[in-house]
């Protein structure tokens, strides 16, 4: 009855009827409540999104798997403290981290949000030892700055941890299949019928001992062939002849339908000779030459004319057959006694399964034929089996060696596989950890050097429009974005940095759309809700658009973007006070997250704090230290401390960062205003008009500077051009203030 109800359940669970598998685990655990039911009704609960339900089912339970669904219930409900207990190590002596490589990963998460930042990179590499695959392992390591090179993690090292995975894997997967055809054959020797009994008890108990460890005889494969090798062995799923042999480990039973597929091989050099209609592995029959030849006609009836009447008269005359040689894996193998050992079963079996010249519908068919054979070969078989028992140290001895060939095969197949996966992980590697360290023009060099195939995938493409958005280049951001959303378009990673591209182009429609697909698809992603926060945002209604941020912040709360997002809101509405508190947010749930230090400084220095100010803007520079953005306010910030020498510089750092960027050199020609250089901050704008000629911030400074110099005339005309691009309310009044003053002598800074 347990039984029945755990396939009841996991075949729910399958199927995705998550309400369905609950209630039959229920009824499960109230008959039978142990802890390993309780294990599978938290896992139903948990992926039905009710972790609340399985941390109460699991509070108590000891079991590693228990502990960690457990812990993996309380992280999902932000009770970090009860998830590092269930977790950590040293809760109880002995213990050590559940289930491997996710179980570190799920502490350094606890870590990681609980401020301890060494504790959470250690766990994360532990998880990257265990599973070198563990590819989110990685991302947290690139997210905290403390990634190694890709070519180091997913190295020479790498490649033996997932050879000695997957060896593993092969081997236990190889005994559970030998295990349950044994338990097929044990149980279908009571169904045999009296012919079959009598072929299985005419042997004796020395001819068993020539067959190989493992190998029973089971009747019932006549109605119901076994496959001897078990699907998941070819791992690559690359067809193997010797795919049931592993070093150290005995072959399987050889069944029925794979002992009569190679007739077909076997009788190209022997036509005499045939396969045995009994299951025992070792054993092979021999019929009188009258009779094979009249087989023979009706099997290969469209074949070519044999090669050789000797060979087929030596092999019915003889129970030492001859010496045949059969090539399996690139190794010539020696079969002695045709009818004999699991070596020449084994070699002959390689050689159909390469050569692919019988399915097993057709050995089935040909078995149905053979059961017409005379009962006289059983005497036969039970004379050739007996002598072929002295040979057996010897076969042995050959199957060592095929094995070990096969190994050595196996072991270069996975080899070249991990290999050429961990190629892979290296390039992508590369780029996100180039991504994460703000390198992007570096990381979208990487990320083309990927294949076509894996290049237009949604996950690659959002990482280079995250590239594109990081440098500013915000038109070529929407065109990787749109090819991500083309791939995928129900993926909402990379979403809420797509809408603020939309934002800062200001398409209002796209954005718009963006945000009601999004709605359509998951009303309750974070990504989803930043989207139309973004979009009230561009409409000016900056209360709307925090209301929007905030359910963000409530379904996620730790999304760090829509903690930053909900801060500029709140300065918008010049509410700095929980502008901070929303930045201070943000760093705590990524303290790299340089976008709320820009955001604490922005605050700061509209407050004229201009030491805070400058504090945020470099911590935020020395994260990311390739945005122009960050250099030119930095740069304001140490030009409003008087360092104005040090604003130079970091406005030329700016400036050479991206030239395209018209802020810094609008700020470098402040700075050199201030300095009475005016020759130079005339230049320094005239060149800017050229990026941005429809600016009227620079001709309203170009009109300063010359009220500066005494030239009234140029001055006034520079207002004039300044009030013609029709700037905002505020800067109206302050122009037209100007030109009230323009013959009034002021100093240059009070009018600035």
């Amino acid at each position: 009855m347990e039984a029945i109800l755990v396939d009841s359940v996991q075949n729910s669970l399958r199927h995705f009827m998550y309400s369905n598998a609950i209630f039959i685990c229920e009824r499960l655990c109230a008959e039978f409540p142990s802890e390993v039911n309780l294990q599978l009704l938290a896992s139903c609960y948990l992926q039905n999104n009710q972790a609340y339900a399985a941390y109460h089912i699991l509070k108590g339970t000891q079991m590693a798997q228990s502990r960690y669904l457990f812990a993996f219930s309380c992280f999902h409900m932000d009770l970090l403290n009860e998830a590092e207990k269930a977790l950590s190590p040293a809760n109880e002596s002995g213990l050590e981290v559940p289930n491997g490589a996710a179980g570190h990963y799920l502490l350094g998460l606890v870590y990681r949000y609980t401020d301890r930042r060494k504790s959470a990179v250690h766990h994360f590499k532990q998880a990257l030892s265990i599973d070198p695959l563990f590819w989110a392992a990685y991302e947290e390591l690139c997210v905290l700055g403390s990634a190694e090179e890709a070519s180091t993690v997913f190295g020479e090292s790498a490649v033996h941890t997932i050879q000695k995975q997957q060896h593993a894997l092969i081997s236990q997967n190889f005994v559970a299949s030998t295990e349950d055809q044994n338990q097929v054959s044990a149980k279908s020797l009571g169904d045999a019928s009296p012919r079959q009994l009598k072929s299985i008890h005419g042997n004796s108990a020395k001819d068993a001992s020539g067959s190989y460890p493992g190998a029973t005889a089971s009747s019932a494969a006549v109605n119901q062939p076994l496959n001897c090798v078990s699907s998941s062995l070819s791992f690559y799923s690359t067809p193997s002849p010797m795919a049931s042999q592993l070093s150290g480990i005995a072959p399987p039973p050889v069944c029925r339908h794979v002992q009569q597929n190679t007739a077909s091989a076997s009788s190209e050099s022997s036509p005499k000779s045939t396969v045995s209609t009994t299951l025992q592995a070792p054993r092979r029959k021999f019929v009188d030459e009258g009779k094979l030849r009249k087989i023979s006609g009706r099997l290969f009836s469209d074949s070519i004319p044999r090669r050789s009447t000797r060979l087929a008269g030596e092999a019915g005359g003889s129970t030492n057959a001859t010496t045949t040689s059969s090539t399996g894996n690139g190794t010539n193998q020696s079969l002695k006694n045709i009818g004999n050992s699991r070596l020449s079963s084994a070699g002959l079996r390689s050689v159909t399964l390469r050569k692919g010249q019988a399915g097993p519908s057709d050995s089935f068919e040909e078995g149905i034929r053979q059961e017409a054979f005379d009962d006289s070969r059983i005497n036969t078989q039970a004379s050739i089996c007996t002598s072929s028992s002295s040979d057996a140290g010897s076969t042995e001895q050959d199957g060592g060696s095929m094995s070990l060939c096969r190994t050595t095969h196996d072991g270069s197949k996975v080899r070249n596989g991990a290999l050429e996966i961990l190629g892979l992980w290296r390039l992508l590697g590369d780029g996100y950890r180039l991504s994460c360290m703000y390198k992007c023009q570096e990381a979208l060099e990487i990320y083309k050097k990927l294949p076509p195939k894996h290049y237009n995938t949604s996950w690659v493409l959002s990482q280079v429009g995250r590239a594109y958005f990081e440098l500013v280049d915000y038109l070529e951001a929407d065109r990787a974005f749109s090819l991500a959303r083309r791939q995928c378009p129900c993926s909402l990673d990379g979403m809420d940095v797509y809408s603020t591209v939309l934002y800062h182009l200001k398409e209002d429609m796209k954005l718009s759309y963006l945000a009601q697909e999004l709605q359509s698809i998951d009303r309750l992603a974070p990504q989803t809700w930043c989207a139309m926060g973004n979009c009230y945002s561009l409409q000016k209604d900056h209360d709307t658009a925090l209301k929007n941020f905030q359910r963000a912040v409530q379904l996620n709360s730790r999304f760090a973007y829509a903690h930053t997002l909900c801060g500029h809101e709140h300065v918008a509405l010049e509410d700095f006070e929980s502008g901070v508190k929303s930045f201070q947010n943000a760093l705590r749930v990524d303290s790299r997250h340089y976008n709320a230090w820009y955001g604490l400084g922005m605050v700061y220095l509209r407050q004229e704090k201009f030491e805070f100010a400058e504090h945020h803007f470099r911590v935020a520079y020395q994260i990311n230290p390739h945005s122009s953005v960050i250099m030119s306010y930095l740069g304001t910030a140490l030009h409003a401390l008087k360092r104005n020498e040090d604003a130079l510089m970091m406005m030329e750092k700016a400036i050479l960062a991206d030239k395209k960027n018209p802020l810094p050199m609008y700020q470098k020609a402040i700075v050199l205003s201030s300095m009475e250089n005016y020759d130079a901050a005339l230049r320094v704008l005239e060149e800017l008009k050229e990026y941005a000629p429809r600016e009227c911030s620079i001709y309203a400074l170009i009109g300063k500077i010359y009220k500066r110099k005494n030239m009234h005339d140029k001055a006034m005309l520079h207002f004039g051009l300044a009030l013609d691009l029709k700037p905002s309310a505020t800067d109206v009044a302050t122009i037209k203030a100007a030109i009230e003053k323009l013959h009034v002598p002021d100093d240059l800074d009070d009018i600035l």
